[in-house]
């Protein structure tokens, strides 16, 4: 299927014939012309995977470490209420000056935020360090997101994300047995130190092949900046990390707080997100809704299950990490199996599937909680989640893609990944909320909102297909917001 009305070209060898748009190129996303690029792409992956499932890992030493069990929460809700305004800035400077620029400036923004982090002597500058790594590190998706959609023909494009998450699998395996073993017998400085040197290498494989295709990378000067959206994205990363700061308050100003950070979160979003999206409307803002639900829900409960693995069963952080690794390996394998089933499953029925597993893999992580059960059992429920997961999240993309004009895919992408992360900071701050004033310990209440937000998801997957009489956008149209649910003016 074109995108913007016009077939892509292979990216770096123009006397190679172009692939039909309904046939996969010999090679897929490994075909000569865009090989260096994919591997790039995928490298950078590898490291975010690599930090995130490492600093899940070693966070619990991190925080005796440094004293810091009071923003045990906050340190992992700031990188994601950051990160929205990393993903509106560089979303509106993808759209103006195509991808490379903000991939470049984001990639730096991301190793001097490890590094302030992997030097922190305290928990503050730590958390800190996470702030700006966080910025960085969320712009850097979404120009990879402008990227897939300018130089990868459609019938490729679903395999790209999907190797996204097949990047996640080495990661996976070895890296929180990696970090808990560095955490306990070397240092966790390292975890954070330790990936920027890979960070140049995978740029650099990235680098020569864009410059070869920059008429394809190419953005819009028309497309003027805009402060407000940038204002806005502040304000809503403020009013995330104000529902994060409200367990720390006394009654009845938690409570006051965390309403009053909830209100001001939902004002500031909606000018960052499509037309419709708090209400659910059918398409791409019900699809930008869904995906923020899920990643609340599955990220909400993440931190915490190494967390009470090494806290209730006394395992050591190399081993209770362990069981993310199951869940890597099983999101990668469920993403490569939707890729297959492409042509058999609509995205809106892939969705479905995958909210409903997601819901009651969490509900058994929940009764894990409860009962006590064997850490076993962990290991098999979060390993489901992880499927779940990995079988929707790249149809989340494609959906997302496919609906939007050119003009408009990094704002779209921008958009996918904001509810992302602001999906994941509410519900870690609402998860903190709730446990402080439940009994220290027991981590039930954590994971009974997840699965409470999880039970959501359910009941709005069906509203990611198409609404009726939609077109495929056509490159050079004018569209209206509320048209094609992208334009960055609110609606509600």
């Amino acid at each position: 299927m074109p995108v913007g009305g016009r077939r892509l070209d292979q990216v770096t060898d123009r006397s190679t014939p172009v692939p039909s748009d309904d046939a996969v190129p010999a090679g897929g996303v490994f075909a000569r012309s865009w090989r260096w690029l994919s591997l790039g792409m995928f490298a950078l992956i590898f490291l975010a995977a690599f930090e995130v499932l490492a600093v899940t890992t070693a966070m619990p030493i991190i925080a005796a470490d440094l004293d810091g069990e009071g923003l045990y929460a906050l340190a992992f809700s700031v990188p994601l209420a950051a990160g929205v305004v990393g993903m509106v800035v560089a979303g509106n400077w993808s759209d103006r000056s195509g991808p490379l620029p903000p991939l470049l400036a984001a990639g730096g923004l991301f190793v001097v935020g490890l590094v302030v982090a992997g030097l922190a002597p305290n928990m503050p500058v730590l958390v800190l360090g996470r702030l700006i790594h966080g910025i960085g590190g969320a712009a850097v998706i979404v120009p990879l997101y402008v990227i897939v959609a300018r130089v990868y023909p459609e019938s490729v494009r679903s395999r790209v994300f999907a190797g996204f998450a097949a990047a996640w699998v080495i990661p996976s395996i070895v890296g929180p047995t990696v970090a808990g073993y560095v955490a306990e017998h070397l240092s966790w400085r390292w975890v954070f130190l330790g990936v920027i040197a890979l960070v140049l290498p995978a740029a650099l494989m990235m680098l020569a092949p864009l410059l070869r295709v920059l008429d394809r990378v190419q953005g819009d000067p028309s497309v003027r900046w805009s402060g407000r959206r940038v204002g806005w994205s502040v304000l809503a990363a403020v009013a995330a990390l104000g529902i994060s700061l409200a367990a720390g308050f006394d009654e009845p100003w938690r409570w006051l707080i965390a309403v009053c950070s909830i209100a001001l979160a939902v004002v500031a979003v909606r000018p960052l997100l499509p037309v419709g999206t708090l209400r659910a409307v059918r398409g791409i803002p019900a699809t930008v809704l869904m995906r923020a639900i899920v990643a609340g829900a599955f990220f909400g409960a993440e931190i915490y299950l190494p967390k009470m693995l090494i806290e209730r069963y006394d395992l050591p952080a190399g081993l209770a990490g362990a069981v993310l690794t199951g869940a890597g390996l099983s999101w990668a394998a469920a993403s490569w199996l939707q890729g297959r089933l492409d042509a058999r499953l609509s995205n809106t029925e892939v969705v479905r599937i995958g909210a409903v597993t997601l819901a009651v893999a969490l509900a058994g992580v929940l009764g894990i909680a409860l009962f006590s059960l064997p850490p076993a059992t962990a290991f098999i429920a979060w390993t489901v989640a992880g499927a779940a997961m990995g079988f929707m999240y790249p149809r989340f993309s494609v959906a997302v893609l496919e609906q939007s004009p050119q003009s408009v895919q990094g704002f779209n992408s921008a958009a996918l990944t904001i509810g992302e992360s602001l999906g994941g900071a509410v519900a870690l701050a609402v998860t903190a909320l709730v446990a402080s004033v439940a009994t220290a310990g027991s981590f039930a209440p954590e994971f009974a909102v997840t699965v409470a937000i999880a039970v959501v998801g359910v009941l709005l997957a069906s509203r990611v297909r198409p609404p009726e009489g939609w077109r495929r956008p056509v490159e050079g149209a004018s569209t209206r917001a509320g048209e094609s649910a992208a334009a960055p003016t609110p609606g509600e």
